[in-house]
């Protein structure tokens, strides 16, 4: 299947569910998911793959093991490329009724990873060199975030260069397009693929001075 763009019943159909966020619906409806949803995301994956990699599909299903909120599903659907033996760094595309989302960077990091980062951040030059493309990410329209600490860690100077990039546990960029036109056409594949490559400098920062955890894989919930 060759990607032609995500149809405008993908959106519709996520606008239903979150009104509607039950079994009964998804049913009904599920094969609009299957069809203008799933599919088309996939497509796009398929094309991309031979420059970025393989992508993981999430689940549709939400995890409400341990959550307050026992809704079923998820109003949107994600997927993410996360390089083989690269360790830190990883592609993110997102498709919800509120547009287009791309992200990358590091959204889970172990403590020996984290470790790694504050050193990288607090040398000149692989620190200046992530405060500058963070820089040039931000002035081109990216938002930078990350789970942070309310305080620089111990070991390091509360006011020293980069103290902010400090406090990071998690560090990632995102950008995020409301519905037009251009969604439903093959656009939507090139704003994707341009936006990635527009990360490729952050992941590689991540990969080169973070990699991969030594640790035991948590166990998921």
């Amino acid at each position: 299947m060759r990607f032609q763009g995500f149809p405008d019943e993908g959106l519709v159909f996520y606008e239903g569910l979150e009104a509607d966020n039950s079994k009964t619906y998804w049913t009904r409806h599920r094969a609009v998911y299957d069809d203008c949803v799933r599919a088309p995301l996939q497509a796009l994956l398929d094309e991309v793959a031979g420059e970025f990699g393989t992508a993981k599909v999430f689940r549709p299903y939400r995890d409400v093991r341990f959550s307050n909120d026992k809704t079923p599903y998820k109003t949107h659907q994600g997927a993410v490329v996360t390089p083989d033996g690269r360790g830190a760094g990883a592609w993110y595309v997102q498709v919800s009724a509120d547009g287009l989302m791309v992200a990358g960077g590091a959204w889970r990091l172990e403590s020996d990873q984290v470790a790694r980062y504050r050193r990288a951040v607090a040398e000149d030059v692989p620190g200046e060199r992530l405060e500058q493309e963070l820089s040039r990410l931000t002035g081109s329209g990216w938002t930078v975030d990350g789970e942070r600490l309310k305080r620089v860690p111990a070991g390091f100077p509360p006011e020293g260069p980069r103290a902010d990039l400090l406090r990071h546990k998690t560090l990632h960029a995102s950008r995020h397009w409301e519905p037009a036109g251009w969604l439903h056409t093959r656009g939507s594949l090139e704003r994707v693929r341009d936006s990635w490559r527009a990360l490729t400098a952050l992941n590689d920062w991540l990969a080169d001075n973070v990699g991969a955890t030594t640790k035991q894989p948590r166990p998921r919930r």
